[in-house]
């Protein structure tokens, strides 16, 4: 008997032998095809701060805003360009602003003349809005001076009410003009 139970004690050897080739292939082909049998935290931790990084960097946000009341109502548009950060002047019906800060005050949207230069309600200078716009211009240039990454451009973005007379808009940019603010970007609510 001794020599019969020795035979069947080595077949168990070789049958032990290629179940474990088996589960070894098994393996292979399952790390073949990519199955994942553990997550690794850390590796997934990198990953999502990776793209939070990136989509906080990729995100465009508008630094403009603008307070509407019954004195500002802008117009309607359907354009796509984004808002950029340049000067602000506003021009409501009862006043025009530079920044947050009142330059002349109008009346129904019209700059009274004592508010123009010398007075004239022809002209088209005002001097009270040059001087805010040229405060502004000074600074953006000074910024300029010392950063590179932020130079002077001569933008001023134009918030009108849409009510206001074209007069009293073409007055505003050309005091705009003498105050080396040549490119207008006009502030509309967008469409959707």
């Amino acid at each position: 008997m001794a020599t019969h139970a020795q035979p069947a004690a080595a077949k168990s050897e070789a049958d032990r032998l290629a179940e474990s080739r088996e589960q070894r292939r098994r393996r292979r082909h399952k790390l073949d095809l990519g199955d994942i049998r553990e997550l690794n935290i850390v590796a997934m931790m990198d990953m999502m701060t990776i793209l939070l990084i990136f989509l906080l960097k990729s995100y465009q946000a508008s630094s403009i805003s603008v307070n509407m009341s019954e004195e500002l109502k802008l117009p309607v548009s359907t354009t796509q360009v984004q808002p950029q950060d340049n000067i602000n002047v506003t021009i409501a019906m009862n006043g025009v602003t530079v920044g947050d800060k009142l330059a002349v005050k109008l009346d129904g949207g019209v700059i009274p003349a004592a508010s123009k230069e010398d007075g004239r309600a022809d002209a088209f200078y005002i001097g009270a809005v040059y001087d805010a716009l040229k405060r502004e211009v000074d600074k953006q240039k000074y910024v300029a001076q010392y950063n590179p990454k932020a130079p002077f451009m001569g933008r001023v973005n134009v918030i009108a009410d849409r009510r206001v007379p074209y007069r009293t808009l073409m007055e505003v940019l050309y005091t705009a003009g003498q105050a080396e603010l040549g490119e207008y970007k006009f502030m509309v609510l967008k469409n959707e």
